[in-house]
């Protein structure tokens, strides 16, 4: 297994350096397991990490919620498309007016069979064109339905721009990978290991425990959402550490709470100013902003608690009036590991910016996705790099990051192969967004048709 994620980073990275580009990368194909091993120290994120991915249990938990959704997109079926191929003779126009209907039945049929409350959905095809579809509600009692513009928490997804901007800082010679963090950071109340590297803070192999996965942060951080978290106040909540630094593997927020401290020291700008002025001004993304310091760019959608798993149940608004989704509290708490908010097309258009290359540069781009093979032998739920993960689904594969708070959902991938792109993000963190991804997915990308001269030949 070491050897097929080491052949994932040597291809991908070669691709990029000598191409500029990922158009023609072909990643190792291979099968997550639905928790890790136990040389990883542990299954992964605590309950965050199972085989079907976690459910709202009616009790109002926030600890266990701010977490990377690693469950693998390809776990659930996809939902079978409502109609037969598109038919052949028609003009590119109608082809295109087909395909996107279908697309729409699609989101429109799996989101209700969820129970999900509202979702957007943007698709960027291979020729430049993209197509975003929206269905349900963003704010549930006012009856005001998701639209184009609508934006939600990204949640972890937010951890690919902090990697991003350290990658680029290491692109520029201003960090290197096996510098000691804590060489790196401010003074704290708590130092850390000194054995810690920056690579392993990128790629959770620190060791270091996650702060949200203390059950001792789900009453203060509930006990006044409306309250601004410092780092130091989050930090306070990490317990002793999972393993030595470099001896397994661990999804830990704490890492990449550390990492935006390390950034805005070598940078000497705030988090969210280095994050707009470094990546979300140059990608064009005008309706994506860092919410802990940022004021929202376009309405928001409500993040909501299911207390339950039957679709019908009725949904818990989060919402605290203060413009920060799901609650001011725990997004500041957050910070860099989960404190930006979007569109899903600022999202999707934000990964093949940076999956492609374009963002970081050949260099940049060989250094972000050579962090596979570190983490490999440790045999995490889904191949993960700095800040990245790798997978493949229904022979397809992808580059991208999922993520989950309370009341939020989603996971956007790019397709390098393919050329395609797909970001999804829902209001709600009970239900797998990775089944409305693969279902899309199935519509975007069908099977070729088979062959009949080569049947006929058998």
């Amino acid at each position: 297994m070491l050897a097929v994620f080491a052949g994932i980073a040597l291809l991908t990275v070669g691709i990029v350096q000598t191409t500029g580009g990922l158009a023609g990368t072909a990643l190792a194909t291979t099968r997550p397991t639905s928790s890790d091993s136990a040389r990883s120290g542990g299954a992964g994120s605590g309950a965050i990490v199972s085989s079907g991915g976690p459910v709202d249990s009616g009790a109002p938990s926030a600890n266990l919620e701010p977490s990377v959704s690693v469950t693998p997109v390809g776990s659930a079926p996809p939902v079978a498309p409502s109609s037969s191929p598109i038919p052949g003779p028609s003009t590119a126009e109608q082809q295109t007016q087909l395909l996107h209907a279908r697309l729409q039945a699609t989101l429109d049929r799996v989101r209700t069979r969820l129970g999900i409350p509202g979702v957007s959905t943007t698709i960027l095809f291979p020729d430049g064109t993209s197509w975003t579809g929206v269905s349900g509600l963003a704010d549930v009692p006012a009856r005001v339905p998701v639209k184009p513009s609508t934006a939600f928490a990204f949640a972890s997804m937010s951890k690919t721009f902090t990697s991003a901007l350290i990658v680029q800082l290491v692109a520029e010679g201003r960090l290197r990978l096996n510098d000691l963090a804590v060489t790196l950071l401010p003074r704290m109340a708590k130092p850390i290991d000194r054995r810690i590297t920056l690579a392993m803070l990128l790629d959770h192999t620190s060791g270091l425990n996650d702060y949200f996965l203390n059950p001792k942060i789900d009453k203060p951080l509930q006990a006044d959402p409306t309250r601004a978290w410092t780092t130091d106040q989050a930090l306070a909540y990490v317990r002793k550490p999972y393993f030595p630094p470099g001896k397994g593997w661990h999804y830990s927020n704490t890492n990449y709470l550390l990492l935006g401290l390390i950034a805005e020291r070598v940078t000497g700008k705030p988090l969210a100013v280095a994050i707009r002025e470094r990546l979300l001004d140059p990608s064009g993304l005008a309706a994506t902003w860092y919410q802990a310091a940022e004021p929202p760019r376009t309405d928001l959608a409500h993040g909501y608690r299911l207390p339950g798993t039957k679709p019908t149940v009725k949904p818990i608004d989060l919402d605290d009036g203060s413009g920060i989704v799901p609650f001011r509290s725990v997004v500041t708490a957050a910070a860099g590991a989960g404190s930006l908010a979007g569109t899903s097309d600022d999202l999707a258009r934000w990964a093949r910016h940076l999956y492609s290359g374009e963002l970081l540069g050949p260099d940049g781009t060989a250094v972000l996705l050579g962090g596979f093979s570190a983490t490999a032998a440790y045999r995490p739920s889904i191949p993960y790099g700095y800040g990245v993960q790798a997978v493949v689904i229904d022979g397809h594969p992808s580059l991208g990051h999922s993520g989950r708070l309370l009341g939020f959902r989603g996971a956007v991938r790019h397709f390098p192969v393919d050329g395609l792109t797909i970001a999804v993000l829902t209001n709600q963190s009970r239900a797998d967004p990775g089944v409305i991804l693969r279902s899309l997915l199935a519509v975007a990308l069908p099977p070729p048709p088979a062959c009949a001269i080569c049947v006929l030949s058998r």
